[in-house]
């Protein structure tokens, strides 16, 4: 009887906790190793179950835990027999990282490309003409699998209809300049077209000719692929959503086949998942599954014959279209620290002061978040955006390392591979990642529950453009966006969470925000910046926190956080610093300007032209008008706005229960604050100072 009692007893417990068990794995998604250590959670539930006979269920105990360790002895052994596990990519940590890389094959032999990185927008037979890389995204030659596979799809349509003795693959790129795009003004386009610049000579090095068209894709370049006479046209691939209506309306108007090719993530998005992740906890092993296919090193790009064709680009007068564009957007001018093209970005990538030199690797792992310290991070992301750096590439370069930066490496893995693969998942499946209908329910709900709620501070979007609020740590992030085109990755979240306080909607803290964000970011109009405005103020990729005003459920970050977290003054003084160089700089190069002209009208005075006179006259007063605005500017900045701040005991509140269990903690990169900490108190900010800017009114109605 007293077996018998026993027997029944444990099998209870066993079948209690297995169910248990499996509903917690269907919920979460845990990891192999988990599973490893099922035997030892049964063991466990076991022991601390109450029971009447306390030595013989520890006996029972301790011989199932005898029997949980051969049980997973076995499974790890016929698992290494079998298939490669998550172990084979790096360790399993809490957030594992890329860290494995193969040998230089991608795909099946006598390929370049992996067939699974390209799907086909319009079908159809490929014709024998040339083939077309719409060149977008990616604004490289090397480590370009769309360039890569446009190459190997015209050789073979050349072996094909050359018979045995073969034809003359012939491969063309185009890149279409739209004038307006999302915001961009000279500080972007000027990037890009050095760039692209750099580009067409080492294109037509290995026989491939750079065709620049301008004006709107839909017409252009349907025209060149009936010019040519194209028999297949390849794109690169963009989640975004005036990309993919450019494609469809190219698809519509052209006679040949379209195909895509993913040249910018590691894994494929559409390899990656077929749906919206809830966050990076989904996506990371979905990732990892394919990693041992896909990370894997570039071939090299082939040298083809000599463009043939009677159709030739035509001449690019790159120093004219320089100058147009920058005249034309001149409103946000160019920045100088980040030298655009291919070779520049290896250089910041793999050069003696780039992000892998010991000098800076070093730093990444433990001063990545520190804004005071931006040496600490990549500034990669211009290069990565414009497409002139593989990430791909940049994974394999700093896998390299890992043996010295263990912990640095696999942090920057997990941004690079999985939080910005996120980011492409997200906008892939998300038609309107950029407004609030993308949030989930229970985001859009808590934020409609307070949008009546009380303002403290309501500011124009002039106002914060400008950076005059009453806070000065936000005044500091603004104005590093605004002068050097690139604000400190921890400052972002910050800086769009005070968007969505300071405004009277929702609607409106994301509409200012991601005007804010593409027209001075050198990395705007990137899903990486779309996702982190989202993250901020809708909760996308994060959970539910306890409610407060304004922010409902969304996650929260105030000034006395960050002041716990980082030094604020040494990062407004580096600001500052910043500033006063880039307004000197910009100074020089008006005085430059206004000298010529000046000169001319003194010339035309002493000729006795009275035209002539009264053009320098009108010179030298738009170089006196010059001089005074700069002055003014400098004056503005010489005066620090002095904020009185009553520091909160608790920067955030701890997660709401309820709300999207499990999600990712911090999805746009780092956390912003535990969930296990509660607030302690209201929001309260520093007061405006005199002239800051800053208004007490009431929102407008809802």
């Amino acid at each position: 009887l007293f077996v018998l009692l026993v027997s029944a007893y444990t099998a209870y417990n066993v079948y209690t906790c297995a169910s248990r068990y499996n509903a917690r794995v269907a919920h979460n998604h845990t990891s192999e190793r988990l599973l490893k250590s099922h035997p030892y959670t049964l063991a466990l539930r076991f022991l601390h179950a109450p029971a009447p006979f306390c030595a013989p269920r520890k006996c029972v105990g301790v011989l199932f835990i005898r029997c949980g360790v051969a049980a997973a002895a076995m499974s790890s052994k016929r698992k290494a027999d079998s298939e490669p596990s998550l172990d084979d990519v790096g360790p399993l940590s809490k957030k594992p990282t890329v860290t494995a890389v193969a040998a230089p094959s991608s795909a099946a032999a006598g390929t370049l490309v992996n067939p699974k990185r390209i799907r086909v927008l319009k079908a159809g037979t490929i014709g024998n003409g040339p083939v077309v890389l719409w060149m977008s995204r990616d604004q490289r030659m090397n480590d370009n699998w769309a360039l890569l596979y446009a190459i190997e799809a015209a050789q073979k349509a050349a072996a094909a209809a050359g018979g045995e003795g073969g034809g003359s693959p012939q491969v063309a790129v185009a890149f279409n300049l739209v004038p307006a795009f999302l915001g961009a003004g000279a500080r972007q386009f000027g990037f890009m077209l050095r760039g692209l610049r750099e580009l067409q000579p080492r294109l037509e090095a290995r026989g491939i000719p750079f065709f620049l068209l301008k004006g709107d894709p839909a017409q252009t370049l349907p025209s060149l692929v009936s010019r040519l006479g194209a028999g297949l046209l390849v794109t690169d691939y963009s989640p975004l959503r005036l990309g993919r209506q450019w494609k469809e309306q190219v698809c519509a108007a052209v006679s040949v086949p379209v195909h895509e090719v993913d040249a910018h993530n590691v894994v494929p998005v559409w390899v990656a998942s077929d749906k919206r992740e809830v966050g990076a906890r989904t996506l990371r092993p979905k990732i990892h599954k394919h990693l041992p296919e896909y990370l894997r090193d570039f071939p090299e790009v082939p040298t083809l014959p000599t463009w043939s064709h009677p159709i030739r680009p035509e001449p690019v007068d790159w120093e004219a279209l320089l100058e147009e564009v920058l005249t034309r957007g001149s409103e946000v001018p160019e920045v100088d620290w980040c030298k655009p093209g291919e070779e520049a970005a290896l250089a910041a990538l793999n050069g003696p002061s780039g992000f892998l030199s010991p000098s800076r690797l070093s730093l990444y792992d433990t001063k990545r978040n520190d804004p005071s310290t931006p040496k600490a991070l990549s500034g990669l992301s211009p290069y990565l955006h414009f497409g002139q750096l593989a990430p791909q590439r940049a994974a394999l370069e700093a896998a390299k390392h890992r043996a010295k930066y263990k912990a640095a490496v696999e942090s920057y893995l997990e941004e690079l591979v999985v939080r910005r693969e996120l980011s492409d998942n997200f906008c892939h499946y998300t038609p309107d990642y950029d407004r609030l209908s993308c949030a989930a329910e229970w985001a859009r709900e808590s934020l409609n529950k307070h949008r009546g709620d009380k303002r403290e501070f309501l500011y124009r979007r002039e106002q914060l453009e400008a950076g005059r609020t009453h806070d000065e740590l936000w005044n500091a992030c603004q104005l590093e966006m605004v002068h050097r085109g690139k604000m400190h990755g921890f400052m972002r979240m910050y800086w769009a969470k005070k968007i969505l306080e300071w405004t009277a909607s929702p609607e409106e803290a994301i509409e200012i925000a991601i005007y804010l964000n593409d027209r001075y970011e050198l990395d705007g109009r990137d899903p990486s910046g779309y996702v982190g405005v989202m993250w901020s103020m809708a909760g996308i990729h994060d959970m539910g926190w306890a409610e407060r005003p304004i922010f409902g459920k969304i996650r929260y970050m105030n000034y006395a956080g960050c002041k716990r977290k980082f030094d604020i003054k040494a990062y407004c003084a580096y600001v500052d610093r910043l500033v006063a160089e880039v307004r000197a700089k910009q100074r020089g190069l008006m005085q430059k300007k206004t000298k010529p002209a000046t000169a001319a009208g003194v010339a035309g005075a002493v000729a006795g032209g009275v035209a002539a006179a009264a053009g320098g006259a009108g010179a030298a007063a738009t170089a006196l008008t010059a001089t005074a605005a700069a002055a003014t500017a400098a004056a503005a900045v010489a005066v620090k706005v002095k904020a009185e701040v009553k520091e909160e005991e608790e920067e955030e509140a701890g997660p709401s229960p309820g709300t999207t269990a499990g999600a990712a903690k911090g999805g746009a990169g780092s956390k912003a604050g535990s969930p296990s900490r509660a607030a302690k108190g209201s929001s309260s900010s520093p007061k405006p100072s005199e002239g800051s800017g800053g208004k007490r009114r009431k929102p407008a109605a809802a």
